[in-house]
């Protein structure tokens, strides 16, 4: 329940209607992967990184510096996503005075004071606090929307058709090719196990089951809200209207604000622009939030993985972690604010969506085959995890999001590269997490094979299907 969801999602339907309500039904049903196949085996393993987990049966430092490279990688795109929306709110919030320029950066430098102030204790409680604002602003609106089209959805969607056509009911408004839209599903249903802070939470609960019920109790609120982004894009859409959202934000991130502003009394009105300031700082918390257990998950990957796994052989004391980690977050953090600023005029939603490309091509191919293939060894871990991230980062520089011609009236290009884009598709899923698998695959095969692997499989088949040794108990078996 990021920004790229409350922001991106909104906007994308209100631009494109169906095809943007697609990104809440591939992150709807991506929490069924984790609920069946990561959620339990991870907790049991009691490990503190993705890297823990991987060193654990593979024995091997090289897993641990590549897996925490990977985690950095996934963290900074996530990351990027999240300074453009703040970004954009701040400008909207000024009318236009402070443009994404200034905004951008601005917001990024008191994220980064606040992550190294607050730690993880105020980070948990800001993602709690934000959890209920936003699903709290979520059903206002809704009920709101309800009200204005006769608690009817069929008419709401009536004078979407009346306003936009038919097709904007059905694929194809932005997704022309078909391939598009399955290589963003692929990406967004499988991305999810491989998100190295979604996964880091499932070392802090007490036992497998609790686990497995955090899962559950996720899909009921996200999923309630998924549903609800349905109602509030394409609101949007009738009652602020397309151009209005593009005048405001080209890509579309204005839109739950907005809409807020006009389900309260309009532009001018006094309910309408505490609407509009309501729901903006609900979108800032959540920002902040999601910023702030990112940024904690890419620095504690380099510090506890790089640093001290790897650099210091482990010897490192606790105040040179502490003191390298605030460093790790004071760089992951001006990264972000670098790459935000080149993405400045892009849909978060969709940003979000090159991030889980990453973590379904690196992560989850080296998760899977960890948890469940005997024959997997380090080799494999490392050609998995280089080959999934260098396939994926190379089909996104060659694709529309980076190369394309822009129209000769813009005055700022939206991407990049100006010329014709080498990879056609938006989402490099298709094409890059089947690379990642068979990578992983591959490097297994060609690597030495050591009866220890086997062994070491065996004991973590056994701990991570049982929790033995997991609070102290024996894990060894016969």
């Amino acid at each position: 329940m990021s920004a790229a969801s409350f922001l991106g999602i909104t906007g994308l339907i209100a631009l494109n209607g169906y095809d943007g309500f697609m990104y809440s039904v591939g992150w709807f049903i991506a929490y069924l992967t984790v609920l069946f196949i990561v959620a339990e085996p991870l907790r049991n393993l009691g490990k503190y990184t993705l890297a823990d987990m991987l060193v654990y049966r593979l024995k091997d430092p090289k897993v641990r510096f590549y897996a925490a490279l990977s985690t950095i990688t996934v963290s900074t795109f996530y990351m990027i996503a999240q300074v453009v929306g703040a970004g954009s709110l701040i400008s909207l919030l000024s009318g236009g005075a402070l443009r994404a320029e200034v905004a951008i950066p601005l917001v990024g430098v008191l994220m980064i004071i606040y992550v190294v102030v607050g730690g993880m204790l105020a980070t948990t409680w800001v993602q709690i606090i934000k959890a209920v604002l936003l699903m709290f602003a979520t059903i206002v609106m809704t009920v709101f929307i309800l009200a204005r089209f006769g608690f009817s959805f069929s008419n709401l969607l009536g004078q979407v058709e009346a306003r936009n056509g038919v097709e904007y009911l059905g694929a194809g408004v932005k997704y022309k090719n078909p391939l598009d839209l399955i290589s963003l599903g692929l990406a967004l249903v499988l991305g999810t196990a491989g998100l190295p802070h979604i996964l880091v939470r499932f070392f802090t609960v007490p036992t497998a089951q609790d686990a497995r019920k955090s899962v559950v109790w996720a899909m009921v609120l996200i999923g309630a809200f998924y549903v609800m982004t349905a109602f509030m894009g394409n609101a949007a859409n009738v009652l602020v209207g397309k151009e209005r959202i593009v005048e405001a934000n080209a890509a579309g991130n204005m839109a739950a604000p907005m809409l807020a502003q006009y389900l309260f009394g309009g532009p001018g009105t006094t309910g309408g622009e505490f609407g509009l300031a309501f729901v903006t700082a609900v979108a800032f918390a959540t920002i902040l939030a999601v910023v702030a257990g990112l940024t904690i998950a890419a620095s504690t990957s380099f510090t506890h993985d790089i640093y001290n796994g790897v650099m210091r052989g482990g010897q490192a004391s606790e105040a040179q972690q502490f003191r390298v980690a605030r460093l790790a977050t004071v760089a992951v953090g001006m990264v972000s604010i670098l790459l935000g600023l080149l993405a400045k005029n892009q849909n978060v939603a969709f940003l979000v969506a090159l991030a889980f490309a990453i973590a379904a091509s690196a992560n989850l191919p080296v998760i899977l085959f960890t948890l469940f293939w005997r024959r997997f060894n380090a080799t494999g871990a490392v050609w998995g995890i280089i080959g999934g991230l260098t396939v994926t980062l190379a089909l996104i520089a060659i694709s529309p999001n980076i190369m394309g011609i822009d129209p000769p009236e813009k005055t700022t290009a939206r991407r990049p590269i100006q010329a014709n884009a080498i990879f056609p598709l938006e989402n490099p899923g298709i094409i890059s997490i089947p690379a990642g698998f068979a990578l992983a695959a591959l490097g297994t095969l060609l690597g030495r094979r050591r009866e220890q692997d086997e062994r070491d499989f065996e004991e973590m088949q056994y701990r991570a299907y049982t929790g033995a040794g997991v609070d102290g108990t024996v894990a060894a078996h016969d």
